[in-house]
């Protein structure tokens, strides 16, 4: 801890910076949240320390090579967007500010704003309609101001459920038709029209709303890269609502998600044509499920994700194809 540190010092040019607290350990073992503090300045920040591991130990028992490859890339993936893309974001699809950052043989550091410091300090672990329309709203904002952008150094394809980085989670599924369509799914997703760039992990860990505000802010940007926005609205509203929240929103969801799509494509001059891109969503929305639904069948099963309402949606997606 005390190299960390230290590394910090030199890279802020700070000597009063001090180790506040540890915020959390980094999945599998790759390294840690830190909170710091500047006495020069008189803030906080947030450090991400990422220190893959000799051994890795997965909590699921997935702890091959290619798994550790994708999450090395999607420390990559994250520092270069918040390099490269988090300064074309605003107010209304807040990240937090990149301060500096250091890539060096040991650890790669990125430090932050401290969102919580700046009034981003609520944190929910399920959702209601209020708090879910909130997110919605930050997710339809990102996506319009990324609309069309080709995402040059994120994933080909955002999401950490993406087929082509699961495979041995498909090779792990049961016997099923969610089996031998799981590439058609993909490719009806991809190759949409109205591609733009997605969080690939938009649930409410991941989500900061402000005390005093309805705003919202997002981080852990590992899995951002191109795809269709529902494939967001939808992991977005099977992670924070139960089933019973699912069948009483249902109806409510997309349309919210379009009206707050349409406001910001609006808001950023994109020039979209909104219905052809709302009759390709209102088709690729259960698509989305069925995606998602796709992976939790070889990743985990007896997820409580997986709900009567996904398994219907996702059913829904499959007709569709």
């Amino acid at each position: 801890m005390v190299d960390i540190i230290n590394k910090l010092k030199h890279l802020l040019e700070d000597d009063s910076i001090a180790l506040s607290h540890q915020v959390q350990s980094l999945w599998s073992g790759y390294g840690q949240i830190l909170r710091i503090f500047s006495h020069k300045q008189a803030k906080h920040f947030i450090v991400k320390v990422v220190a893959p591991p000799d051994q890795v130990n997965h909590p699921r028992g997935w702890n091959s090579l290619v798994g550790h490859q994708r999450k090395l890339k999607s420390y990559q993936v994250e520092a270069h967007f918040y390099q490269e893309y988090a300064q074309s974001t605003d107010i209304y699809h807040k990240v937090p500010k990149l301060i500096a950052s250091l890539n060096d043989r040991e650890y790669t550091l990125l430090v932050m704003e401290d969102l919580d410091e700046n009034g981003y300090d609520l944190r929910y672990d399920k959702g209601c309609w209020d708090t879910f329309t909130r997110a919605v709203k930050w997710l339809a904002y990102f996506h319009a101001n990324f609309i069309g952008n080709d995402g040059q150094g994120l994933w080909p394809i955002g999401s950490y459920w993406h087929l082509a980085t699961r495979q041995d989670e498909w090779q792990g599924m049961p016997e099923s038709e969610y089996k031998t369509q799981a590439s058609n799914i993909d490719n009806k997703l991809n190759q949409a029209q109205f591609l733009t760039l997605i969080h690939g992990d938009a649930k409410f860990a991941n989500l900061c709303f402000q005390t005093a505000g309805d705003r919202v802010a997002a981080v852990d940007f590992q899995y951002v890269g191109k795809g269709v926005g529902v494939k967001d609205l939808a992991y977005l509203a099977g992670s924070c609502f139960s089933n019973q929240q699912l069948y009483q929103y249902d109806d409510q969801i997309l349309d919210i998600y379009l009206s707050c799509l349409k406001e910001a494509l609006i808001h950023y001059n994109k020039r979209i044509d909104m219905g052809a891109l709302s009759q390709e969503y209102t088709e690729l929305y259960p698509i989305a499920w069925a995606d998602f639904y796709r992976f939790l069948l070889g990743w985990n099963p007896e997820s409580w994700k997986v709900c009567h309402f996904m398994k219907e949606k996702s059913a829904q997606g499959l007709a569709l194809l």
